[in-house]
C-alpha cells in the first residue's frame, strides 16, 4: 500500500489550475492553426482564427488568462487501488488548491448559488469525480469548464432503434443549436450509453482526451469521423462568421446501456480547450 498525503495532492492541483487557465493544451494549437490553413486569406473565419491563436500567444507570454471565463473547475481524480490518502478529506483539499490557484493567480470566480446567484467568492466546490483504478498512483485532471459552451451541450434518451444515425443526428443537432454562441471552432465530448448520469461523465471525459485521437473501437471512431464531416458542412465556421471549420474535433466515449435505451450526451467545448494532467 502505498500513502499519498493529500498536501501533495492539493499542490498538484493547484498547479494544474495555474498552467491550464494560462494555456490552450498543444493538440488545440495545432488543430487552430490547421483550422486557419483550411479558411480563405482574408475572409471572416481566417481573421477570427489567427485572432484567438495571437490572444493565446499573447496570454502564455504575459501569463494572463487566456479567455476571460476561466471556468467551473472539473477534475477528475483515478485513484489506484493500493494508494492510501492520508491527511484532509479529499474533497477539501482539491476546493484549497482551486481556492488557492483562483486566488493567487487573479482567475475570475464564477460559482455561484443557483437560487440566490450569490458568488461563493473562490470558485468552489469543485466538480469532483473519482475513480479506482489499478495500481499505486493518483492521475490527476483539471479541466476548467467555461459556460458559454457548456451552456449549449444536449442529453438526449434516444431509442435503441436510431442506432448510429440518431447518435450522429444528435451530435450534429447539438452544434446546429448552438451556432454561434459557444464561441466556434467547437469540440465535442460525447458520450454513449451507460444511464442518465453516466452518459452525461462520459461525454465530460471524452473531452479530456487529447484532441485529434481516435477512440480505440472502429465503429466509435466511425462515428466521430462521420460527426465531424457533418458538423464542418454546416458552415457555421468560426465565430459563427461562416467557414469550413466549425469544429476542431469530436470524442466519442462508450458504456454499455440497458436493452430498452441509447443514451447520448452531447459536452460542447469552445475553442479555448484548456486541460493540464498529473501523476503523483
Amino acid at each position: 500500500m502505498r500513502k499519498i498525503h493529500t498536501d501533495t495532492i492539493e499542490q498538484t492541483l493547484y498547479e494544474l489550475c495555474g498552467r491550464a487557465c494560462l494555456h490552450l493544451t498543444d493538440a488545440c494549437t495545432r488543430a487552430m492553426q490547421s483550422a486557419a490553413r483550411e479558411e480563405a486569406e482574408g475572409s471572416a473565419a481566417r481573421f477570427a482564427l489567427d485572432t484567438l491563436l495571437a490572444n493565446a500567444q499573447t496570454a502564455a507570454r504575459e501569463r494572463m488568462a487566456v479567455c476571460q471565463d476561466t471556468g467551473y473547475a472539473v477534475v477528475l481524480a483515478e485513484v489506484g487501488q493500493q494508494v492510501q490518502i492520508e491527511g484532509k478529506p479529499l474533497a477539501e483539499a482539491v476546493d484549497r488548491a482551486v481556492a488557492r490557484a483562483y486566488a493567487d493567480f487573479r482567475f475570475r470566480k464564477s460559482v455561484c448559488d443557483p437560487i440566490t446567484r450569490v458568488n461563493t467568492a473562490d470558485n468552489t466546490p469543485a466538480a469532483l469525480h473519482t475513480e479506482i483504478v489499478p495500481g499505486d498512483k493518483i492521475r490527476l485532471t483539471f479541466l476548467p469548464k467555461g459556460f458559454g459552451s457548456e451552456n449549449m451541450s444536449r442529453l438526449y434518451m434516444l431509442t435503441p432503434s436510431q442506432g448510429v444515425a440518431g447518435i450522429v443526428d444528435a451530435i450534429v443537432e447539438t452544434v446546429r443549436l448552438a451556432g454561434s454562441k459557444p464561441c466556434p471552432p467547437v469540440v465535442c465530448g460525447v458520450g454513449i450509453g451507460g444511464t442518465f448520469d453516466t452518459c452525461a461523465f462520459l461525454a465530460k471525459k471524452a473531452l479530456t482526451r487529447e484532441l485529434g485521437s481516435r477512440n480505440a473501437r472502429a465503429d466509435v471512431a466511425a462515428i466521430e469521423r462521420e460527426a465531424l464531416e457533418k458538423i464542418n458542412a454546416l458552415g457555421i465556421g468560426a465565430q459563427g462568421f461562416g467557414g469550413k471549420v466549425t469544429a476542431l474535433g469530436v470524442l466519442c466515449e462508450v458504456l454499455p446501456t440497458h436493452i430498452a435505451g441509447l443514451p447520448v450526451a452531447v459536452n460542447i467545448q469552445c475553442h479555448c480547450m484548456r486541460c493540464e494532467k498529473a501523476e503523483i
